[in-house]
């Protein structure tokens, strides 16, 4: 049983921050790369703020749906 202490993340490290994005871990790196999604270090850890990964989504375009064919 998990318990809820109330808090929200600061930071994630890498495996949680592809998780909780569904961003591919290759297309991640070239974005903190790219300083499209800000990092930090914490000794040998490299942590991603939550906000950075809140701006990144909010800065991309939104997904245009293609219209569903009529079943013939």
């Amino acid at each position: 049983m998990q318990v809820s202490t109330g808090l929200q993340k600061l930071s994630y490290n890498v495996p949680d921050a592809l998780a909780a994005t569904g961003i591919g871990r290759t297309h991640f790196y070239k974005l903190m790369a790219n300083g499209d999604i800000p990092a930090v270090k914490s000794g040998r850890r490299t942590l991603i703020p939550a906000e950075s990964l809140r701006s990144y989504l909010e800065r991309l375009p939104p997904a245009a749906l293609r219209a569903q064919k009529a079943a013939a």
